[in-house]
């Protein structure tokens, strides 16, 4: 294989690396998420792929960020980059709360227009979606998945995987870092991102067995690591474990 290409692992839908760039199928979502990219790039917000077009294959071109991903069912980040992450994810979210496209825009989650109460979504925020350099958060990847929500649905999920709480690192451990979480943002407190998170990853589920149902392959692909009922099941665990969080609050 040719030393500047490299296929890169996680992407829904795949994606490789070609010397600087990498390269994304597309899709009806892709012209809006492109728009989404440029407009916060020229707003200045660090941590954004550039978008460098459409290639002749049909891929879209977008800039490769140096550093690495995170393997989250291996390692727990660091409180600094929890904070960083969490810190971009607001400054993010207060920016993007102008962007507002005229009328129904098709995202990969269907097309309609942003309610009054919603701002475009990353939607997949989670810790294996970003890149750390030297011990920092340095960028948010992989924005197919980008489309209406509110705000905390994105909080919630990026705490699912970065916290983690899709998995018991022991309750006060697990409260002291959503401290750390809450605090970062400073919009809501430790309770409510619990329960938002217990809709908000239910509701991933129900998206990844509609995208499975109405033939997303890239959606699909994630049958093979055992979704959506690994989610669900994850989610039912959350659950039992919340009131031993809440105690150490």
């Amino acid at each position: 294989m040719n030393d500047d290409v490299e296929p890169l692992p996680g992407a829904v839908g795949g994606a490789t690396r070609v010397g600087r760039t990498v390269r994304r199928p597309t899709g009806p979502w892709t012209p809006a998420v492109h728009d989404l990219l440029r407009h916060l790039e020229a707003e200045g917000l660090r941590g954004v792929p550039t978008v460098h077009g459409i290639d002749d294959d049909g891929r879209e071109v977008l800039s490769y960020v140096e550093g690495r991903g995170v393997p989250v069912d291996r390692e727990v980040v660091l409180d600094d980059v929890l904070v960083e992450a969490v810190t971009w994810l607001r400054d993010y979210h207060d920016l993007v709360e102008e962007y507002r496209p005229e009328g129904p825009v098709s995202w990969r989650g269907g097309t309609r227009e942003l309610a009054e109460d919603e701002i475009i979504c990353h939607h997949d925020p989670g810790a294996y979606n970003w890149i750390v350099q030297s011990g920092h958060f340095v960028a948010m990847i992989d924005w197919d998945m980008a489309g209406p929500g509110r705000p905390i649905e994105d909080l919630a999920f990026l705490a699912w995987t970065a916290i983690p709480l899709y998995r018991d690192i022991g309750a006060a451990e697990t409260a002291r870092r959503l401290d750390l979480l809450v605090d970062a943002y400073a919009e809501w407190g430790p309770m409510t991102v619990l329960q938002a998170v217990v809709e908000r990853m239910s509701t991933a589920a129900d998206r990844i067995q509609a995208g499975i149902e109405s033939g997303d392959e890239g959606i699909a692909n994630l049958q093979k690591v055992g979704e959506p009922q690994r989610t669900r099941d994850r989610v039912a665990a959350f659950r039992e474990r919340i009131p031993a969080i809440e105690e150490h609050l």
